[in-house]
């Protein structure tokens, strides 16, 4: 499962072959959530401050969560993306 970003202990991965619809796995600590890239919606839990700065994230960078989701249905390397600053 490649990681395509991290910060604020937040670690944002996607995985080669996963269903549909589009969406990206977001750890920290215990949780994890999923994030559909299309339309933000989240499932799973997260502490309050840690999700807000996942959807901030997301929000900055939609298009390029979009075109890893591309690459990682071709099992083609991934781009890292910025992490939140």
């Amino acid at each position: 499962m490649p990681e395509i970003s991290r910060f604020l202990g937040i670690v944002i991965r996607m995985y080669y072959r996963d269903h549909a619809p589009p969406h990206f796995h977001a750890h920290y600590g215990n949780h994890e959530i999923t994030v559909e890239i299309e339309s933000g919606v989240v499932n799973g839990r997260f502490p309050r401050r840690a999700l807000s700065a996942v959807l901030d994230w997301y929000t900055m960078h939609q298009d390029e969560l979009l075109h890893d989701w591309e690459l990682a249905r071709q099992e083609l390397p991934l781009n890292a993306i910025d992490p939140l600053e």
